[in-house]
């Protein structure tokens, strides 16, 4: 029987989890393992240095611990000096970055859960920023169809464009640089042997306050950006409590407000109130109830949610039972193009915009182990909207494009203050055993895409990899949560493969309908790794070029 599953972006952040279970470690050791891999081979859409949100569930307590792994704005981040030089939005560059969180985050859980150390579980990260790694063609048209934004900056240029040129399908990627800074990671840990603890901590300190915080904050100093030595000495990743939502007989826990998981509960909640028929419809998937629901779910976040310790609610108001059944009795039969909030609106400033499809960031990592550890990541940060940091080869989080920079918005940048996060891990239980780990790329579709596998699974009575193939919709009537922060009403998106029969039904309802474009990243993504009594199973939306591997330690 297989024991335990692995699903990621990347075949070699697969493989690197695989080495780790075969070798005894366990899920958290793994996922560690397969998301440092990940910020090395999916340089476009993930960072070393960007976010990096888990929630993890340990078997032998049965505790469920999230971790933020989002960086907060520098202290000398002034929102009233931002709007007057560049408007309602961050700019793309230097001025966009946030404090780094995701190597504290992933030191953090290999520290607090994990039992390998920086170097063992660096392995595949190291060699393949070394040695380099082959260009798969999702990476190359990537880059290419963003050329001119890579060409901006001279040391992003250098790695992303060698030659001038955009790299070419099966192309050797080599980030020297990223290697440089890894080994110095690695290096600081090998100075505390003995000390599995100790040798993480200066692993992370290396990061933080040695040579590589030194780099980035120089050159910020030298060329107007806001990080200081302060602010990356000063980083600490928060564990907060999740957000458990009992759906469809399992218990799934969602991240908090500092991310999407608040709206992740929402929607389960709100779909679980409405009882099991429904979300159904002629046997399948209601979709026009489905588009409701989500509508107001993000109109809701618009109004109500950003870093907790900024909010004008508590975040958990937006599950409370009068709350949830006020929201579902406003859905019709016919498409509403933009719901308002529920009660206590917040500022609402945005307009239309040319409609694009979603943002271009974030990969997944997915882990069960043989015990019944969960591990689940989001880790996230593209590179080309901000500089690389000589010498690092680090794109430091420019997740500071998910703030406004409106002085008494909701969301306005202010010191210390947490970006809304779009990436949303979530992990479920069944009858209290470990059941499931899903997450997936796709910014604000990430809530959309993920509760129509978890109904396809828990209603439709779909193998875990039906449910991952199955074709998605998803709406954007709602602000954006990168900049520009556009609004689409009514506007409807569906994967080409959808049954007519729905598309038509969606159409006549009022829903401005339009397929996604062929072969989109935004289509894909989906990483789940399952566990029952008959083993574990992981399947990857091949899509976006995931893998899955099962087996037994």
């Amino acid at each position: 029987m297989k024991t335990w599953a692995v699903a990621t972006g990347h075949p070699l952040g697969t493989q690197a989890a695989e080495r780790i279970l075969r070798a005894g470690g366990n899920a958290v050791d793994a996922g560690v393992a397969a998301g440092l891999t990940l910020g090395v081979v999916q340089p476009d859409l993930v960072s070393v240095a960007g976010v990096a949100p888990i929630i993890m569930y340990d078997a032998a307590t049965g505790a469920v611990t999230t971790q933020d792994g989002v960086g907060g704005w520098p202290a000398a981040a002034d929102v009233d000096r931002m709007h007057r030089d560049h408007g309602d939005h961050v700019p793309e560059g230097i001025l966009r970055t946030v404090i780094p969180a995701a190597p504290a985050s992933w030191i953090k859980a290999l520290s607090d859960h994990g039992t390998m150390t920086f170097a063992e579980v660096t392995q595949e990260a190291l060699a393949a920023a070394r040695d380099g790694f082959e260009v798969y063609p999702l990476l190359a048209d990537f880059i290419a169809s963003r050329h001119e934004k890579y060409a901006r900056f001279p040391s992003t240029s250098a790695i992303f464009l060698p030659g001038g040129t955009p790299p070419r399908a099966g192309d050797i990627f080599v980030q020297a640089d990223l290697a440089w800074t890894l080994t110095q990671m690695i290096d600081a840990e090998a100075a505390c042997p003995g000390d599995r603890r100790a040798g993480l901590a200066a692993a992370r300190a290396a990061f933080y306050e040695g040579p590589v915080a030194q780099k980035i904050t120089a050159f910020h100093a030298e060329n107007g950006g806001l990080l200081t030595a302060a602010d990356l000495a000063g980083y600490a990743v928060r564990s907060e409590p999740s957000l458990p939502i009992s759906f469809r007989g399992a218990q799934v826990h969602c991240c908090g407000a500092w991310c999407q998981g608040i709206s992740m509960a929402e929607t389960l909640a709100m779909i679980e109130a409405a009882g099991r028929d429904a979300a159904r419809r002629d046997g399948r998937l209601n979709l026009h109830f489905l588009l409701e629901v989500l509508k107001r779910v993000f109109a809701d976040r618009e109004a109500h949610v950003t870093d907790p310790d900024y909010m004008q609610i508590r975040p958990e108001a937006l599950l409370d039972p009068g709350f949830l059944a006020d929201r579902l009795a406003s859905i019709g039969d016919t498409s509403d193009p933009l719901p308002a909030p529920g009660p206590a609106t917040g500022p609402d400033d945005d307009s239309a915009a040319p409609f694009r499809v979603g943002c271009a960031d974030t990969t997944h990592v997915s882990v069960i182990d043989g015990a019944g550890n969960i591990f689940s990541a989001t880790p996230s940060d593209p590179s080309y909207d901000t500089v690389v940091i000589p010498g690092t080869g680090l794109s430091v989080s420019s997740r500071g494009s998910q703030s406004r920079s409106i002085p008494g918005h909701l969301n306005a940048l202010a010191p210390g203050k947490r970006p809304r996060l779009t990436p949303n891990p979530i992990l479920a239980l069944k009858d209290g055993k470990p059941w499931l780990a899903l997450g997936t790329p796709g910014g604000d579709v990430q809530v959309q895409a993920m509760i129509q596998v978890l109904l396809h699974l828990l209603d439709g009575g779909m193998t875990a990899d039906e449910a991952v193939r199955a074709p998605r919709v998803a709406t954007y009537a709602f602000p954006g949560s990168f900049a520009p922060h556009s609004v689409h009403p009514n506007r409807v998106l569906f994967e080409s493969d959808l049954d007519p029969a729905q598309v038509a039904d969606l159409r006549a309802r009022g829903h401005d309908l339009e397929p996604w474009p062929e072969m989109t990243w935004m289509a894909g993504g989906i990483c789940l790794a399952m566990r029952d009594d008959t083993g574990a199973t992981a399947v990857a939306d091949p899509r976006r070029a995931g893998t899955a591997a099962t087996g037994q330690s």
